[in-house]
């Protein structure tokens, strides 16, 4: 049992777990968006109150196409939000924050390896390095 509380109890279960939580949360905001505001605004240039209602039939068989167009515009939305609040500006912090590495190896004009910059000789052909 000390075991599960140890899983349970890391940082990374707890942060998905608020993830999925708040994610829900932010798909129904959008839903309710598109439904509420977007769906209209489009309705109102393309001349239909609502895509749901949108609909055709082959052999007696119904497509209602209208729901697959709002889950469409659902996804695209939460996808751009997602890539434009969350994805660019942590991109854009950690590319700030990252310090720039010095390269601790050179490579070896002879055979190309990787060495120590501070090598006088190469480990793979044995070449003496120059500084």
């Amino acid at each position: 049992m000390g075991g599960f509380k140890d899983f349970i109890m890391r940082g990374n279960v707890v942060d998905l777990a608020v993830g999925v939580v708040i994610g829900a949360a932010f798909g129904g905001v959008v839903t309710a968006f598109t439904k509420d505001l977007l769906t209209p605004l489009i309705a109102a240039v393309a001349g239909k109150p609502d895509f749901s209602a949108l609909e055709f039939t082959i052999n007696g068989s119904k497509f209602l196409i209208g729901d697959f167009i709002n889950a469409a515009i659902s996804f695209l939305l939460i996808a751009a939000a997602v890539y434009y609040f969350v994805v660019l500006p942590v991109n854009t912090l950690m590319s700030r924050l990252k310090k720039p590495v010095s390269p601790t190896t050179r490579p070896c004009p002879e055979c190309l390896s990787d060495v120590p910059l501070a090598a006088k000789r190469c480990a793979h052909c044995t070449v003496l390095l120059t500084a």
